[in-house]
């Protein structure tokens, strides 16, 4: 029997044994660390058009009642959710971002013995949630390099997988890192094919940067499979990073069980006015949406010209490959001011992961990019 000595030696194995989440290096620390100025971040997929008009106005209405607790049931914003999606506010489950709601899904639906299911290279928050809860996490290799489709998710791969301890999958479209994408109808083949008792989760955080000849509406598939939990965020698109704001949409059945264990207020109040907010400012996401689809084309011609291979994406970001010394093409970035995000925790050692910036700000990395790689 092993001697207790410490709190921490009671904590759980998987606990103990998981590596926490690494967000994007701050631009404060960085300034701190090389007291540097005018520092381009382009590390965490933010939306780089910052809050909309309709959102500061309603932020600041909303200052007046922090001093009260927020509405926990988040009634106005259920409403503004259910009305655009054609659905009713009890499918609705909101979080404190999307990692939340996802972090909700494996609390109730995995433990030990239980398995989940997601693709590599795919978003390393399922894989947390997973180990958190002490299940054990099955990850089918993504498509092979040198087609159209390299690093995507691999659905029959995945589908191989499925025992009868298969509680979860994990489904992102599009995906990050990669910027990858599934055609709908090949996805709702999937889901089809699953048996009804496994949950199948649709992470769609990005999904408001496909263009309108590719985006589709998932929301109506929720009436066909009662085993689908959608889940999106306003971190992205609608530019609400900072303040936290995510949902998962499903049955009502499922939507109830997942709200017994959502945190009291998880949403504040600044947040869920915010959202609701941007939820009606369709202005600001169609601008969003054009100004990531020129920033993608001027990043992808600027990696053209320095040489670069990268992953094709219909994200706000593009994974480029620099080679095995991508650590080091990382560092010399920061040393120009350029901060972007590297993906070795993904499996891709080869590759930094690229926000789309404004205009100047991709210059301003495409500049730093050539720069540093002339030096290692």
């Amino acid at each position: 029997m092993s001697t207790i000595n410490t709190p921490c030696d009671l904590a759980l194995d998987a606990v103990k044994a998981l590596l926490p989440y690494q967000p994007g290096k701050p631009i404060d620390e960085l300034e701190r660390e090389l007291g540097l100025t005018n520092i381009v971040k382009l590390a965490s997929n933010e939306n780089p058009l910052g809050p909309s008009l309709l959102v500061k106005q309603a932020i600041e209405k909303s200052i007046d009642e922090v001093s009260l607790y927020p509405d926990g049931n988040g009634f106005a914003l259920k409403q503004a959710l259910a009305n655009k999606h054609g659905i009713t506010s009890e499918m609705i489950t909101l979080g404190n971002g999307s990692n939340d709601v996802l972090d909700i899904i494996a609390r109730v639906f995995l433990n030990e013995g239980r398995e989940a299911i997601f693709s590599e290279y795919a978003f390393v928050v399922y894989a947390i949630a997973t180990q958190a809860v002490n299940a054990t996490a099955r990850v089918a290799k993504a498509k092979p390099l040198g087609g159209d489709d390299a690093y995507g998710h691999d659905l029959a791969t995945m589908a191989e997988l499925l025992t009868d301890k298969t509680a979860v999958i994990f489904i992102a479209n599009p995906n990050n890192p990669t910027g990858t994408w599934l055609e709908p109808a090949e996805l709702e083949t999937f889901i089809a094919s699953v048996s009804k008792h496994i949950v199948v989760v649709l992470d769609e955080a990005y999904c408001e940067y496909l263009q309108p000849e590719t985006a589709f509406d998932s929301m109506q598939w929720l009436a066909h499979f009662p085993n689908l939990i959608i889940t999106r965020t306003f971190s992205k698109a609608y530019g609400l990073a900072g303040l936290r704001v995510g949902y998962a949409v499903s049955q009502p059945a499922v939507a109830d069980l997942l709200n017994r264990i959502r945190q009291p207020f998880n949403v504040n109040s600044i947040a869920l006015a915010a959202a609701e907010a941007a939820l009606s400012d369709q202005a600001y996401i169609e601008q969003s949406r054009e100004l990531n689809q020129q920033g993608l084309q001027q990043l992808a011609d600027g990696f053209d010209r320095l040489g670069l291979a990268y992953i094709p994406s219909v994200g706000n970001f593009i994974c480029v490959e620099v080679g095995g010394n991508s650590a080091d093409v990382y560092q010399g970035l920061l040393k120009q001011g350029v901060i972007v995000r590297p993906v070795a925790a993904y499996n891709m050692p080869r590759h930094l992961r690229v926000s789309v910036g404004l205009a100047e700000q991709n210059i301003a990395l495409l500049e730093a990019l050539e720069t540093v790689l002339q030096g290692v």
